[in-house]
């Protein structure tokens, strides 16, 4: 019997079973949800320290600035070629089932989409949008690296193996040497380009903030996978339903800021917990 099925069987998970049985059920996910993609959470019990990029520091900066297209440009490379793992499959099963309500996501990663997650909100937008800070023009992220290689011929190649390089949850590289690249601007005005992504010490839009509380009210449950709920955007959603008299059941590797909170908290991974829960649902009479 392998891990999943075993899983789907143990009483440990009998009460995330009985918080979705005969319920509707919001899902709050974070980095921890696309780790078994290949992509590295921030805050995991393994992840090495990490210090984000600003906003400030990216608008206020062009040293800053080149250093971060330099490292997306190489970073970009890896996180458009990962695919969905089994949590974001079973999510997806979930949500067809009308188990799940909804998707809100603090990842950029865009693998709720490609899964095929419906109700999706992007919390902190995705990597695969570039916009303009001056005449708000949106271009894809796919358009920019061309861009981006015409102006810094053979900088990926000097860099060396992609696969051999850190990447960031963001599609930041970790990489030195940026003092050579060369970012460009908004062909459409000139203006300073910046990934259509939330920074830290940047605030979520308004109208993507009430979107994701209309999900979490409109559920019976949340459902909080992957994510250690370090900052307030993730955070505050959990206090409102809880608050509301929701349940909520907490699915993540280490501890997080919503454990006292949490009606069913299970120190594990998303994708063994997601699809053993869908197992453990079928076979619910």
């Amino acid at each position: 019997m392998d891990t999943i099925e075993t899983l789907s069987t143990d009483p440990v998970l009998a009460p995330l079973v009985e918080i979705f049985a005969g319920h509707r059920v919001a899902v709050l996910t974070g980095a921890g949800m696309s780790t078994d993609s290949g992509i590295p959470d921030y805050r995991g019990p393994d992840s090495p320290p990490r210090t984000p990029m600003t906003y400030q520091q990216f608008v206020g900066d062009a040293a800053f600035r080149r250093h971060y297209w330099a490292r997306n440009h190489v970073g970009w490379q890896h996180v458009q070629r990962t695919s969905p793992n089994a949590g974001h499959r079973a999510l997806v099963e979930l949500e067809r089932a009308g188990a799940v309500t909804g998707v809100v996501t603090q990842n950029v990663d865009t693998l709720h989409r490609v899964a095929g997650s419906r109700t999706l909100v992007d919390l902190h937008g995705s990597f695969d949008r570039v916009v303009c800070l001056t005449c708000g023009h949106v271009v894809s992220r796919e358009s920019l690296a061309v861009r981006l290689e015409a102006a810094n011929p053979g900088f990926v190649e000097s860099i060396g193996n992609v696969a051999d390089i850190e990447i960031a949850p963001d599609a930041d590289a970790v990489i030195e040497s940026t003092a050579h690249f060369h970012p460009v601007a908004c062909e459409r005005c000139g203006g300073m380009l910046k990934p259509d992504i939330v920074y830290f010490g940047e605030s979520v839009p308004k109208e993507r903030v009430a979107r994701a509380f209309e999900i979490v009210d409109g559920a019976d449950a949340l459902l909080v996978a992957g994510s250690s709920l370090t900052v307030h955007s993730g955070l505050r959603f959990v206090k409102h339903a809880a608050k509301a008299g929701k349940p909520v059941a907490i699915v993540n590797r280490g501890t997080t800021r919503g454990d006292d909170l949490a009606t069913v908290r299970l120190d594990a991974g998303t994708s063994e917990v997601l699809t053993a829960l869908v197992g453990a649902l079928r076979r619910s009479p």
